[in-house]
């Protein structure tokens, strides 16, 4: 049977499989029944048409029903671990793509900034503002050019960094609706500040100054923005390729998706938001108790949002494969 065959023969059970999965009150043996015949198609579609979108798709819905029935969906007691040790890295996992565009799109701003401000060096008074900029100058010229981050007491500072932060991710999120054009704006327009700010710095020769304590923070906070704004652009795409799917389905089942994305960034911008009010003013410590937050604030980042989700989703695949 030809792929486009097979599709049409069995696309209104999917759809139907598929919005049983939503409901968390069906019976279990209806879950047990649907889960035998998503394996039954996906074995099928692996045999004969294994590297297709048809194969990708199977195999998501298949793990979703595998996810229900194995962990106890009734067990709502262990929601909250199950949500981080395998939902949200799953979600990761299905929307990878738009984090990688998310980060190219704030990549470019980023270059943006830098040229900006290389061809003119008052362009830092127009993005990070004049009362800013004179502020850092002073600073500099007194020895502590970081001495911006010690303006304000640490705990009422980190409640305005981290509801500011949060915001931002959901702005980012949210603004997605726009056919992804908001998030991208979001994300363009943040590059360009930290690419300005950066050059900013080189500029008075300060760049490993700066970025020894920007990034002490900023690993978590503006890797915690690229994702959101990832979640932004998978709602905008819903919207602008729902697929198989009416576009309303499409976006609804994005939204749900993007919006636990978002939830689950609070954490870490909440840490962000803790280490740039309370460690980032230690602008004379070593340059190894920087390095150190850094690292390790990156090596998070990349295990729990990007490795992990590979590895549980090759896990679950392999499980299925046996089951």
């Amino acid at each position: 049977m030809r792929e486009a065959a097979f599709i049409k023969e069995n696309r209104e059970k999917w759809q139907q499989i598929d919005s049983q999965n939503e409901d968390k009150d069906i019976p279990a043996e209806t879950l047990a029944d649907n889960f035998i015949e998503l394996t039954d198609d996906l074995s099928y579609a692996r045999t004969f048409y294994p590297k297709s979108q048809t194969v990708k798709y199977l195999n998501q819905l298949a793990a979703r029903y595998f996810i229900d029935i194995y962990k106890h969906r009734k067990r709502e007691k262990g929601r909250f671990a199950r949500f981080w040790k395998i939902e949200l890295p799953l979600i990761m996992y299905r929307y990878r793509k738009y984090m990688l565009y998310s980060f190219l799109f704030m990549f470019a701003g980023v270059l943006l900034g830098i040229f900006s401000q290389q061809q003119d060096s008052d362009f830092a008074n127009l993005i990070l503002g004049e009362a800013y900029v004179n502020q850092t100058i002073e600073n500099i010229e007194s020895g502590d050019p970081m001495a911006i981050y010690k303006s304000q007491e640490e705990t009422p500072m980190f409640f305005m960094i981290s509801t500011n932060n949060i915001m931002v991710s959901f702005y980012a999120f949210i603004y997605g609706i726009l056919f992804s054009v908001g998030t991208v704006f979001v994300l363009f327009s943040n590059g360009v500040m930290l690419g300005t700010f950066q050059y900013f710095f080189f500029e008075h020769g300060l760049l490993g100054t700066s970025l020894l304590s920007v990034w002490l923070h900023g690993t978590l906070e503006i890797s915690a923005i690229v994702i959101a704004g990832g979640a932004g652009i998978a709602l905008g795409n819903s919207l602008l390729f729902p697929g198989s799917y009416k576009r309303v389905d499409s976006l609804r089942r994005a939204a749900k998706d993007a919006l636990k994305i978002v939830v689950g960034l609070i954490p870490v911008f909440l840490v962000a938001g803790f280490i740039e009010s309370f460690l980032t003013r230690l602008t004379h410590m070593p340059v190894y108790f920087n390095l150190t937050i850094i690292i390790l604030s990156a090596l998070f980042i990349i295990w729990y949002f990007f490795y992990y989700p590979y590895y549980l989703n090759r896990k679950l695949n392999e499980t299925i494969t046996e089951n």
